[in-house]
């Protein structure tokens, strides 16, 4: 009792708080501040310019606001902007994408998470064989496969089409999402997998009952790795397909780089906002699910 009331008189114990205005918290939001400046003023100048009449661009203010804010640009980016020979916008490219991207991402998330979950808690011959050799394919620059591909898929007949895509998406999204499952189920308990196994549970019931509720937030980070890096593709998109079924990213490149007429910078500041539109969208509705999906998958390698 007499040590508690010494304590009390001699005043509070332990280390002083941290200023506000530290230092240390100057240099930190000063930093991030600069960042935050970096990525936003590219955005911020997009966005004004896209609402501007191109009277209003070639005052030379690029960081004015609009005096007259006009949709005309968005309108013709969506449905008038020439792609080539094509002047019909960027809504075919659009729908090429979403054709494209779709089955792209669900064949190659639902493969690579049964890769993943296999690899993790069911042991079969050669093993660290097959999970070397995906790691090492994770990592081969897609220009050294580009020849044999684009051969191989026109001897199958699908040089060109929106399937041959699908197909190489697949394909090289696959070893990378196979690691991120693998690394995912390896961090769960494994007292779970025996529970189930002295139960009599399967392969596919353990898989379909036990480790897909717990794999929402690394399925997250496979959806979003896989539609951002498939939407923004241009490589293969200029490659494996053709004008008919060039995906949106190849008729933003058409349209910005075309060399007839008048360069009218609004249309291409929207056409650039309406195709990043997508990605933007699932990773700031799913942002927090994408973080712990990766800091989950990275516990155990």
């Amino acid at each position: 009792m007499v040590d508690v009331m010494s304590s009390m008189l001699e005043g509070p114990q332990g280390p002083k708080p941290t200023k506000v205005l530290s230092r240390r918290n100057i240099f930190l939001y000063g930093t991030l501040l600069v960042a935050a400046l970096y990525y936003a003023l590219p955005l911020y100048i997009m966005v004004v310019t896209s609402l501007k009449g191109m009277p209003e661009i070639r005052v030379g203010n690029i960081f004015a606001p609009p005096l007259e804010v006009t949709f005309e640009p968005w309108v013709k980016a969506w449905s008038e902007a020439c792609t080539g020979l094509n002047c019909e916008g960027l809504k075919v490219g659009f729908w090429n994408s979403v054709r494209i991207t779709i089955p792209s991402v669900l064949i190659s998330i639902v493969v690579a998470s049964v890769n993943g979950y296999a690899l993790a808690n069911w042991r079969f011959k050669g093993a660290n064989a097959f999970f070397t050799i995906l790691i090492f394919g994770a990592f081969i620059p897609y220009q050294v496969m580009l020849y044999p591909i684009v051969i191989m898929l026109r001897e199958v007949g699908l040089y060109g089409s929106l399937t041959g895509l699908v197909v190489v998406h697949t394909i090289f999204g696959m070893p990378i999402l196979t690691l991120l499952f693998r690394n995912y189920f390896t961090s769960l308990p494994e007292e779970l997998f025996k529970a189930a196994r002295v139960d009599g549970a399967g392969f596919w019931r353990i898989y379909f009952r036990i480790m897909l509720p717990m794999s929402v937030p690394i399925f997250t980070v496979a959806v979003i790795l896989q539609v951002t890096g498939i939407w923004n593709d241009f490589l293969f998109g200029v490659v494996y397909t053709g004008p008919d079924t060039y995906p949106m990213t190849v008729q933003l490149n058409n349209i910005v780089n075309s060399t007839q007429g008048v360069k009218e910078y609004n249309v291409n500041m929207a056409a650039t906002i309406i195709t990043g539109l997508v990605p933007l969208t699932f990773y700031f509705v799913s942002g927090k699910l994408f973080v712990r999906g990766i800091a989950a998958g990275a516990v155990k390698g």
